[in-house]
């Protein structure tokens, strides 16, 4: 062994490339149509951006407050209680963060000591577990019930022990579109009551949920609000998912611990993104249309598929659709996505590396946040298997 690798022993031994960014260099290698990685083929609204570039040309260039410019925690105040029925204090409630993927390790980070517990619902968006293992804790694991990706919260309370310290969920979930139901919440609840147990709830999809259903935020129960981080995006929001800019809302005690370790991580967040999009939340049109938005996509991408040979439930929440090839292959999930996207000119996500032991169901994740352009395209080339 040599000397460098005896200086540097890993404290992530099993992180590789992510597979997002596998499938995606993959595609660009063979020219194929990218429907893995999340992120949308259309710019963002134009009258963001001309606020961003107001803000821009008026210098306001300079860090931001630890927690975020005021304006903008007032704006997401005013928007929570529209949704939600509850409205987080601006200055003791609300933090801005440099993406959700930063305001999921600082909530972590900020209650987990070395041995802490943490159930995890797999499969799970990949920063979950990473999150929790630097910061000393240990992923307890539960499976989702396949193929509803629904939660037994008999096997919930079963995984809990005096050590469990947190509960991580995701609702809509990625990768599985599934969403939680207003009777998953009063259960969470009473399985939490009377216990230390906190609820870390990533929801950056929160408004891409389908056919008229409501989206369950931990917000909307003043009990689990009390013991929660609940994470949005604006990047998944407002189709802007490069600026990397998101939020955390959570209670006054817990907020304390969070901005302890924000303040070290970034510190502040882009400055002009910030006012621009305090400035943009005040239209609501875009984020209360949203879900009418992408269930068209949805619409339009399951139709596609039906002349396909791929099986499918249309995905409730989300701009990812789950398909399953058990028609076409018996392949492995890991070894068809990367087939699919060399010979067929298609890229898609293996559901398989969600799970911590690549548990195979035979299911590729397709993202659907495209242009109808793109969709129309992809699925004439997945008609060819």
């Amino acid at each position: 062994m040599s000397l460098l690798r005896l200086m540097l022993a890993s404290k992530l031994p099993q992180v590789g490339t992510s597979i997002f960014t596998v499938m995606s260099q993959l595609a660009q290698q063979h020219g194929a149509i990218n429907l893995s990685q999340g992120f949308p083929d259309f710019n963002c609204p134009p009258e963001l951006i001309d606020r961003v570039s107001y803000y821009l040309q008026q210098g306001y260039n300079q860090y931001a407050p630890m927690a975020g410019v005021l304006p903008l925690r007032e704006q997401i105040s005013l928007k929570t209680e529209l949704l939600y029925g509850s409205k987080p204090d601006p200055e003791t409630e609300i933090t801005i963060t440099s993406g959700a993927t930063e305001a999921l390790y600082a909530a972590l980070a900020a209650i987990l000591h070395p041995h802490d517990e943490v159930i995890v619902l797999e499969p799970a968006y990949d920063s979950y577990v990473p999150a929790i293992l630097l910061n000393g804790g240990r992923p307890v694991f539960v499976p989702l019930q396949v193929p509803s990706f629904t939660i037994d919260w008999n096997l919930v309370k079963a995984a809990i022990t005096p050590r469990t310290r947190a509960i991580m969920l995701n609702s809509p979930h990625n990768p599985s579109g599934a969403i939680l139901k207003s009777q998953d919440l009063q259960i969470l609840a009473e399985i939490t009551r009377d216990t230390a147990i906190l609820v870390i709830s990533d929801e950056v999809y929160e408004h891409m949920v389908y056919d008229n259903q409501p989206h369950q935020s931990m917000l909307t129960l003043p009990e689990l609000a009390s013991r929660s981080f609940v994470i949005s995006s604006f990047g998944k929001t407002y189709h802007a998912t490069g600026w990397k800019v998101a939020y955390c809302v959570a209670p006054p005690a817990l907020t304390i611990e969070f901005r302890k370790v924000h303040q070290y991580l970034t510190f502040s967040t882009i400055t002009p993104v910030q006012y621009a999009l305090a400035d943009f939340l005040t239209n609501r049109d875009h984020y209360l249309n949203l879900p009418d938005f992408y269930q068209r996509k949805r619409d339009l991408f399951c139709q596609l598929l039906q002349d396909t040979r791929f099986t499918f439930q249309p995905s409730t929440g989300t701009y990812f659709q789950l398909v399953s090839y058990e028609n076409i292959t018996s392949e492995k999930d890991q070894d068809f996505a990367r087939r699919l996207t060399t010979d067929i000119g298609v890229a898609a996500i293996p559901i398989s590396v969600f799970y911590q032991q690549q548990t195979d169901h035979g299911l590729l994740r397709f993202c659907f946040a495209k242009n109808e352009e793109t969709l129309r395209a992809a699925a004439q080339k997945l008609q060819n298997l």
